[in-house]
């Protein structure tokens, strides 16, 4: 498997995979899953960041995985956001999700980024670093995400940047 920069030609097995990792909690009767039509607005927005969004490629030269980090900010100060991470269904819990997530942190602390927040399960994300967002001085968009927010720090990282985290608008839509 190789992790590489996404490519236009990549663009609908990415949405395949995206969707086949999500469709499983989906709202019934829905054309696509949410995160499919985040992709799709994220890349029309000037919140994308081509650099950073990233395929896994298995022996076979099939994309079996994606993230994707996105301008964000802390107050008024340029962060990135995680997400979303998509692995197809037959090749999750093998290694996938942990790759590009390793793959894309070192993409953003290269490109001097000070920090990602994301989303998701403390017990996943632990393991990459992050920390509840509140042991930052960040804080989430909506408050109740508090117990499942979390930063990554990064070396370009200023400890006196704190605040209210912001996605990139699309997020916002949703």
């Amino acid at each position: 498997m190789i992790i590489r920069r996404e490519t236009p030609a990549d663009i609908d097995a990415v949405h395949a995979v995206t969707e086949a990792a999500f469709r499983p909690r989906a709202e019934p009767g829905r054309d696509e899953t949410i995160e499919v039509g985040l992709l799709r607005a994220l890349r029309g927005d000037d919140g994308w960041i081509p650099a950073l969004s990233l395929v896994a490629v298995d022996d076979e030269g099939e994309i079996v995985g994606h993230v994707l980090c996105t301008r964000a900010t802390v107050g008024d100060t340029p962060v990135l956001g995680l997400g979303p991470l998509s692995v197809r269904p037959d090749r999750q819990r093998g290694g996938v999700g942990k790759a590009l997530v390793h793959t894309v942190l070192g993409a953003a602390d290269a490109m001097g980024e000070p920090l990602v927040a994301l989303l998701g399960d403390p017990n996943y994300y632990g393991r990459f670093g992050f920390q509840l967002s509140d042991t930052h001085g960040v804080t989430p968009p909506v408050p109740e995400w508090q117990p499942h927010f979390q930063v990554r720090t990064l070396h370009a990282h200023d400890p006196s940047v704190r605040g209210l985290f912001a996605y990139a608008g699309p997020f916002n839509e949703l």
